[in-house]
């Protein structure tokens, strides 16, 4: 999907960094610091020292680089997939098929969990949830239940909540009934929405000219934000129609590389299943 030669990415004495979200290894497995130490050195040791690694959200790449020194970087890649090793972590509790605490934080340091929201947002509220960011068409069903269910029995761990919602609506095909209302959840969880559009523009911020930005998405809401904010910025002339005259656009300073989003191959998808929803859109800093 990558090997498209849309990124171009340059490299400049200054290190370039890589955001990583560490999570606590399940029991006799390998440190998460090992296990990305040994990737980044297998596969990018031609770079040698000029890698570092930080743990933080995209929405604070701005003082990262500000730490290091950086001012202004000559490319960016955000790849909003989700880590298997976190997925598939029981403790972590975003699995639907391992039981564990209803937590679903990507960064443990944080206190809003997925038992939070079950228990305490109103119906109103969590239909909101389950049709907005899930796009779940049984929101307001599931929604009733679970508030009416919580007042003699709170949601505290993951499996009892996925076969309520189970038994609630039933089995259809080959998705897990449950995985709407745990996307939806899980994108609470870690406000991973505004996360993306504060990223997206302390990145662009960032950008040299001729620097350009990539981002991978995996869901439509993700996709509508990158694709609206790549838009917005790639518009030279802004015109409505109670304006006399066209106006420049303030905002203007990307150039679009890839008119529409580049998709997996068929080869891909079967090598990698998991990349069959993931859309690729780069833009330029022009300005």
């Amino acid at each position: 999907m990558l090997h498209q030669h849309v990124i171009n990415p340059v490299w400049y004495a200054p290190p370039a960094w890589l955001a990583a979200n560490p999570v606590a290894p399940e029991e006799g497995a390998q440190p998460i610091e090992d296990f990305f130490y040994q990737h980044i050195s297998e596969r990018l040791a031609y770079f040698g020292r000029r890698i570092i690694v930080r743990q933080a959200n995209f929405r604070h790449a701005d003082r990262v680089l500000q730490e290091l020194g950086i001012r202004s970087i000559g490319g960016s890649l955000l790849d909003l997939g989700v880590s298997s090793r976190q997925l598939e972590n029981a403790e972590r509790g975003f699995s639907f098929v391992r039981n564990g605490p209803l937590d679903m934080r990507m960064d443990t340091r944080t206190s809003l969990t997925a038992a939070t929201i079950v228990n305490e947002y109103s119906e109103e509220e969590l239909t909101r949830l389950f049709r907005e960011l899930g796009e779940e068409p049984a929101a307001r069903r599931i929604a009733t239940l679970l508030v009416k269910m919580r007042k003699t029995s709170p949601f505290r761990e993951t499996l009892p909540l996925a076969r309520t919602i189970e038994k609630l609506i039933g089995r259809h095909g080959r998705q897990h009934p449950a995985t709407q209302v745990f996307q939806a959840l899980r994108m609470e969880v870690n406000d991973e929405l505004g996360a993306l559009e504060q990223g997206l523009r302390v990145l662009t911020a960032r950008l040299e000219r001729g620097g350009r930005i990539a981002v991978i998405t995996f869901h439509s809401l993700e996709d509508r934000i990158v694709k609206n904010f790549f838009r917005d910025h790639s518009r030279e002339w802004l015109d409505k129609p109670e304006w006399p005259e066209p106006r420049r656009n303030p905002d203007y300073d990307l150039g679009l590389v890839t008119r529409k989003p580049v998709e997996p191959s068929e080869e891909e998808q079967r090598a990698n299943p998991r990349s069959r929803s993931a859309k690729l859109r780069v833009a330029e800093k022009i300005k």
